[in-house]
């Protein structure tokens, strides 16, 4: 496994794409197919402007999985849905966590495998929403460590 910071993201965009809507498919039960599609018009751009993108990839060079980062906030992270449960997700929390000192997130409340992964790091429930930053029905849970 490797980690890298990302600095050229044009030429990863279409791999994190397919990352980010493989990790959505195999997480977020609650989303519907256009849903998932409309979310997806924005991702290249969430991508391009997070402050610090950092993607963890096999031996073999191939990228499974990201994270992004403003200030301490884990504003993003998924792995694909195949390689989940293999510890990527772990080693990147790890490495935002000792490099980029996160310290809090925000997860959607009807994903419990990520509620349940955060809360294994270390992570604890100090707020919840009824909607999400869009304003759509999808209440948020906002984790601290």
């Amino acid at each position: 496994m490797n980690i890298i910071e990302v600095t050229d993201r044009d030429l990863l965009i279409k791999q994190l794409l397919d990352i980010w809507e493989s990790s959505v498919k195999g997480t977020h039960f609650f989303l519907s197919r256009n849903e998932i599609e409309n979310i997806k018009r924005y991702v290249p751009q969430a991508l391009k402007e997070v402050p610090h993108l950092i993607i963890i990839e096999k031996e073999n060079h191939i990228p499974v999985g990201f994270m992004g980062i403003v200030n301490q906030h884990l504003e993003m992270l998924f792995i694909s849905d195949k390689e989940r449960g293999k510890g990527f997700g772990k080693k990147l929390l790890r490495y935002g966590i000792e490099k980029y000192s996160i310290n809090d997130l925000a997860v959607n409340e009807q994903n419990p495998i990520a509620k349940d992964f955060y809360e294994h790091m270390g992570f604890e429930v100090y707020r919840r929403t009824d909607f999400d930053e869009q304003g759509h029905p999808y209440p948020l849970l906002y984790m601290k460590r």
